[in-house]
C-alpha cells in the first residue's frame, strides 16, 4: 500500500447490516438507508454511492485540469456514471462508465480535459487495472 505524504481528509463512517443496513458518517452529513440493487426496499447501494463519489471527484479532476489548460469548465458540465455489479465466474466484479457532457467545449478540448482528469482522480486512479472503464465524451 502507498502511504500518503499528507492527509487531507478522513472520511468515517459506520455501516451496520450490510446492504441490507444503515450507513452513517461521524458527522452526520451522510445518514442513508442500504439495500441491495433492484429489491424494491428504501434505500441506495454501494454502487450507487460509487458512481456519485466518483462523478463528483472526477469533476473536481476537470476542474484542476481546465485550470492548468487554461479553458474555461463549462457551468453545466455533467456526469452521468453507470457502475455494474456483476460476476466474472464466481467472483463478484464491478464495471463502470462514464459518460461527461462538456457543452460549448471542442470535441478536441473535451478529449484532453477528460484525459487529463483521468489520470488526476484519485478515484480512477484506484480503479485503473482493476476494473473495466469506459470513459465517453459526450
Amino acid at each position: 500500500m502507498n502511504s500518503l505524504d499528507t492527509v487531507l481528509y478522513t472520511a468515517k463512517t459506520r455501516v451496520v447490516g450490510g446492504r441490507e443496513g444503515h450507513a452513517r458518517s461521524d458527522d452526520g452529513q451522510l445518514n442513508v438507508a442500504l439495500s441491495p440493487p433492484g429489491s424494491g426496499r428504501p434505500g441506495t447501494n454501494p454502487e450507487q454511492l460509487f458512481a456519485a463519489g466518483w462523478s463528483a471527484c472526477f469533476e473536481g479532476a476537470m476542474r484542476r485540469a481546465a485550470s492548468g489548460l487554461q479553458i474555461a469548465l463549462p457551468m453545466d458540465t455533467a456526469i452521468d456514471a453507470e457502475i455494474d455489479l456483476g460476476k466474472t465466474g464466481v467472483e463478484f466484479q464491478l464495471q463502470a462508465r462514464l459518460a461527461v457532457l462538456l457543452p460549448g467545449l471542442s470535441r478536441e478540448q473535451a478529449q484532453v480535459l477528460v484525459e487529463q482528469a483521468h489520470r488526476l482522480c484519485p478515484y480512477s486512479r484506484a480503479t485503473r487495472g482493476n476494473i473495466g472503464v469506459r470513459i465517453d465524451v459526450l
